[in-house]
């Protein structure tokens, strides 16, 4: 078993990676990396916000179960504001990276900027929407993040995270001037850090 790694890493498997929720006032940023097995297609791969959120379920139990290997990578409300959204993006593929039970050869990222990561790594903007490894990463990411959302929004009823996803609507906005900061929003981001110091 000890050559399992080396054997994997010389045979070209490409990781995709891709992040969600860089924008939203609340919760983690979430990354994920996927390794697709050549001998199991999976029709439909694609920048996740091109498709129906039932769609995108849908395909995630798919790359779940037909992938080589995939991993779910976070940075926390408190880690984003310490380190900014950028950097907390980046290390969110990493872990997600690193996360992964087969080692890649090579991996490829979404947009223009890579995590520091112990494999050759290339940017590919638009890339969700070009590689099929990528478009699956948006799509087990934004899955994962909504689903957050969700159980958010059952412990929070009132501040209506199931339809936002903690993105900054207007509906949002005024949710959250009447109820207030909870912990897991990102202190750091405009409107909540005007909250908290009075001028919302």
């Amino acid at each position: 078993m000890k050559n399992l790694g080396l054997d994997l890493r010389t045979s070209g498997l490409v990781a995709g990676v891709d992040e969600v929720g860089r924008g939203p006032l609340v919760g983690d940023v979430v990354a994920a990396a996927v390794i697709l097995d050549p001998e199991r297609p999976i029709d439909g791969l694609t920048d996740s916000k091109k498709l129906s959120e039932k769609r995108r379920e849908q395909l995630a139990i798919q790359i779940r179960e037909y992938a080589l290997s995939w991993s779910i990578g976070v940075a926390t409300p408190s880690e984003i504001d310490k380190i900014n959204i950028l950097h907390a993006s980046m290390l969110a593929m990493k872990r997600a990276v690193e996360g992964l039970s087969v080692a890649p050869d090579h991996v490829q990222v979404d947009g223009n900027r890579c995590p520091k990561v112990n494999y050759t790594v290339e940017a590919v903007v638009k890339g969700d929407a070009k590689i099929a490894a990528i478009g699956a990463a948006s799509i087990i990411a934004k899955v994962y993040r909504d689903q957050q959302m969700l159980e958010l929004d059952t412990q929070y009823p009132q501040y209506g995270f199931a339809r936002h996803k903690g993105y900054p609507t207007s509906e949002h906005l005024k949710l959250l001037q009447q109820y207030g900061v909870l912990p897991q929003y990102r202190r750091s981001f405009g409107p909540v850090k005007r909250l908290l110091e009075g001028k919302g």
